[in-house]
């Protein structure tokens, strides 16, 4: 259970390499957290995050799980559930892609769309099950502000994460009164091992920003999170740029 400031004993984090799934583990792990599940694909990187986690003092357990195979979904993760009560579950996986390559190449784009929106629905609504059939739990979403608005440089990706985004919200309203808490975090453009090499964004922001967030976001029981919170601002009024001004804007 969580105590009085939000803070999960129990995490299971889809996406076990995420920089800002692990970034935010660290910081529970330094509140209360004492268990913390990485799913993801088996890799050394997998076991070297689970290792680190562990240094810190936390029981953490790691289960294969690949987004793409979504029909294993229901099975590895409903396991999880079956070894105790699960407080947050935080959904971190996700491809960024290349837009240049991936319009010449639909299957690469079809990847990206499956990652990012079809395999996040299968496990979402998996543990929202879960969550809901213990009672209580958070749900934590990662989306982007790139589902905002399709831009010319990212609409593969950032459809996506819109789909995904709309998913997250309509399952929020799902469950509400449930006892499950589900939380949409959209940030920027974070500096991490996916961004490497691409132009910084105004307004960047590091996964130890998202994971204080997230953090506080679950201590206020936010629906919707902002990284940073000047965002929110931003894209409002981006929303409503003219199609003919936006498709010149720098963006």
């Amino acid at each position: 259970m969580k105590d009085a400031f939000g803070a999960p004993q129990s995490l299971l984090v889809l996406g076990g390499t995420s920089e800002i799934g692990l970034a935010t583990a660290r910081r529970l792990i330094a509140r209360r957290t004492r268990t913390v599940w990485l799913a993801g694909r088996p890799s050394p990187a997998l076991t070297a995050a689970a290792d680190s986690l562990r240094a810190l003092g936390a029981d953490v357990r790691t289960v294969p799980f690949d987004a793409l195979d979504t029909e294993s979904h229901e099975e590895r993760l409903g396991k999880i559930f079956t070894e105790g009560d699960i407080d947050m579950v935080l959904l971190a996986f996700g491809v960024l892609g290349d837009q240049a390559r991936d319009e010449s190449d639909p299957v690469a784009a079809v990847r990206v769309a499956h990652t990012n929106y079809t395999g996040a629905v299968s496990a979402g609504l998996v543990c929202a099950g879960a969550l809901q059939a213990q009672g209580h739990g958070s749900l934590v979403v990662l989306s982007s502000v790139a589902g905002e608005r399709a831009r010319r440089a990212d609409f593969i990706y950032g459809s996506s994460k819109a789909g995904l985004d709309a998913f997250a919200q309509g399952l929020g309203d799902a469950l509400h009164g449930t006892g499950v808490h589900v939380m949409v975090v959209r940030p920027g453009f974070v500096r991490s091992k996916m961004t490497a090499g691409l132009a910084e964004a105004p307004l960047a922001t590091t996964p130890e920003a998202v994971a204080a967030a997230i953090e506080l976001g679950l201590r206020r029981r936010s629906e919707t999170v902002w990284v940073p919170g000047a965002l929110r601002m931003v894209m409002a009024a981006v929303r409503h740029v003219p199609r003919p001004l936006f498709r010149r804007l720098p963006v």
